[in-house]
């Protein structure tokens, strides 16, 4: 499954680790030996987790399970103290909560569009700003979840393709300012992945939809990816096989958007 155990002995947080790409990443790092503190509002998914990488203890890797919220300040900055206080320090942050709501821009409301707005942007900047120093401390990584709608039309989805620009733009900027202070920071760029949430996010659009407008979907060689596909980038970008790459976007679409 993994390259070998590029993370033995790092320290790791891992955001929206109950379920979809999130909890690929957590099974991902700790089958290379990594120390993973899995983060989800979702008990149940922590659940399903916790129970999948048992299978990982005999390699080192080990996970533990934290229910919160990271749109929640108190909450992220008692995840990242305690999380680091219990192993001594941390090496890589990523960030992969998230949401997705769909909809007419002109029919929703502010409450929601905020909602979006803070979960999948005001969250990675709480993570990233308590998470930082100690990355600074120990030559870390940060790797964070934009996406394809960040730069590509994706219609009815526009709060999420905002949120995603968000990530994407502070990505970069956190990558120049902290080169030279030892921390890479870099992102992927998923488009049609195969999650709960992408199934939800298509059998929730509106009832006038033009499906017309996802045609370029069909131009992939694959019309949905797994969350191991993009787990095994997110791996690459956290290790020292990413040791050159900073401020990097990967998109990760099977060609759909070549």
């Amino acid at each position: 499954m993994g390259s070998g155990f590029r993370f033995s002995d790092k320290r790791v947080i891992v955001t929206g680790g109950g379920s979809g790409i999130g909890q690929a990443v957590v099974l991902r790092l700790a089958a290379e030996g990594a120390t993973v503190l899995a983060v989800d509002r979702d008990p149940g998914g922590l659940e399903v987790t916790l129970r999948q990488s048992a299978e990982f203890s005999s390699g080192g890797g080990a996970v533990r399970a934290l229910r919160a919220s990271v749109s929640d300040e108190i909450a992220v900055k008692a995840m990242v103290a305690d999380f680091v206080r219990d192993e001594g320090g941390l090496d890589v942050l990523v960030n992969m909560a998230g949401v997705l709501r769909t909809g007419h821009i002109s029919e929703m409301s502010l409450d929601a569009f905020n909602q979006v707005i803070t979960t999948n942007l005001a969250s990675v900047f709480l993570c990233c700003r308590e998470a930082l120093p100690h990355l600074e401390r120990s030559g870390g990584a940060i790797v964070n979840a934009a996406s394809t709608s960040a730069f590509f039309g994706h219609p009815y989805m526009a709060a999420y393709a905002a949120s995603k620009g968000g990530v994407a733009a502070l990505t970069q900027s956190l990558a120049r300012e902290y080169a030279k202070r030892g921390v890479r920071v870099n992102g992927v760029a998923p488009g049609g992945i195969g999650t709960a949430m992408t199934a939800q996010t298509f059998a929730g659009l509106p009832s006038d939809a033009d499906l017309s407008l996802f045609a370029h979907l069909a131009r992939g060689d694959r019309k949905l990816g797994s969350p191991e596909h993009v787990a095994s980038v997110v791996a690459m970008l956290a290790s020292e096989d990413g040791y050159f790459m900073n401020g990097e976007i990967v998109r990760i679409d099977g060609g759909v958007h070549a």
